[in-house]
């Protein structure tokens, strides 16, 4: 049986891991550097490193402090914030990533979905999704969540699953850190469209969330998380004894 993943995420700007909630608010936390190496060293399986400000100051991700994290890590490594372009591609992964995560600059160019899998391989390519329900929709949002692009998001993330996106990231812009536990309707609702691997973002805030994710949703493959790992108000060797006493895979 396939174990389910734990993902730490670190939203970084300036340099600095930050959180809010609902996208806004965001309060410093820490070095990326120094929690990387905390993560990689306390069994997480993978970790999630996004230059959140990037997209909306049309730049390009910062590579300095994201070289620095990559030599902390020794689990995989998912790397997001201003990708537009093969070029951008190539940078982040020369930097150290193992996988590129892509949200605004798909959505603007979704062809580079295609280019990307094609020279890189589709198991490199992660669309990211931020989503919100708007009138009963489902919309996909743009610029760190700041605007809304109109795209209804099951069929956006089922083009961009046919161009090649090996992984989907699905953030719910309405969960999103107040630590109610993970949208579930919405996270089954995409487990239906899409084949390729789901992970589950936005409104962790105790173990049990993450038990009631996987038994209630068990089409999702990995479950991410930023400030209960953060501030230690959920440790993961203590979360993953809880999933298999629970009766779900989790790699110690």
């Amino acid at each position: 049986m396939i174990t389910k993943r734990i993902i730490p995420c670190l939203d970084v700007r300036d340099g600095r891991v930050v959180k809010g909630v609902n996208f806004t608010g965001l309060a410093d936390v820490d070095s990326p550097v120094a929690l990387a190496r905390r993560y990689s060293e306390c069994g997480a399986d993978e970790l999630v490193f996004y230059d959140i400000t990037a997209s909306a100051q049309d730049r390009a991700l910062f590579t300095d402090i994201l070289r620095q994290t990559a030599r902390e890590v020794f689990i995989p490594l998912t790397v997001g914030g201003g990708i537009r372009s093969l070029d951008d591609f190539d940078r982040v992964l020369k930097c150290g990533a193992d996988k590129v995560s892509v949200n605004s600059g798909a959505i603007a160019d979704p062809e580079l979905i295609a280019r990307a899998a094609q020279r890189y391989g589709s198991q490199c390519v992660v669309l990211s999704a931020d989503v919100k329900r708007v009138d009963g929709a489902l919309h996909v949002f743009a610029r760190g969540g700041r605007v809304d692009t109109g795209l209804e998001a099951l069929a956006w993330l089922r083009q961009g699953e046919a161009l090649g996106a090996g992984e989907i990231v699905l953030n719910s812009i309405d969960t999103d850190g107040v630590k109610q536990g993970f949208d579930l309707e919405m996270l089954a609702l995409v487990c239906q469209t899409v084949r390729v691997p789901v992970i589950a973002s936005g409104g962790a805030g105790c173990i049990d969330d993450f038990i009631a994710l996987f038994q209630t949703v068990p089409g999702v493959d990995a479950g991410l998380a930023a400030s209960i790992f953060h501030f230690g108000e959920v440790s993961i060797p203590a979360l993953k004894s809880a999933l298999r006493a629970n009766g779900i895979p989790a790699r110690l």
